[in-house]
């Protein structure tokens, strides 16, 4: 069993920067690869970026490359989603999320936390 918290969401402008946190309970956590996935007002939830469980790999959405960041430090339980440039079609609540492997598809994944919401404002 693994629980997940988000934190980090909030209120930020165009071309500004976030960092959000996903920390788990668990001690199986180390083995579980991690992701991120957004769902605005309105609209299906839709995968941002995930990594492995070592950290070795990671993938992200098309239109996240170059932007998004995700990592991972095991020793804290906790994984990361740096979030720079930011746009105000970013905004929506994220999620994090666990599983044994990667898929890029939301229903895949076993666990997930309550959600962070992040607002950008043009």
């Amino acid at each position: 069993q693994v629980q997940l918290v988000e934190s980090g969401g909030g209120l930020v402008q165009a071309g500004g920067s976030l960092r959000l946190s996903c920390a788990a309970s668990g001690r199986t956590f180390s083995s579980y690869a991690v992701g991120w996935f957004r769902q605005a007002h309105g609209k299906e939830r839709e995968f941002v970026a995930a990594i492995s469980w070592s950290g070795s790999s990671t993938y992200y959405a098309d239109s996240m490359k170059g932007r998004f960041t995700i990592s991972r430090d095991n020793a804290k339980n906790t994984v990361y989603l740096q979030m720079n440039s930011l746009k105000p079609e970013d905004t929506a609540v994220y999620y994090c999320a666990a599983a044994p492997y990667y898929s890029g598809l939301y229903q895949s994944w076993d666990y997930w936390g309550q959600g962070t919401q992040v607002t950008v404002s043009s």
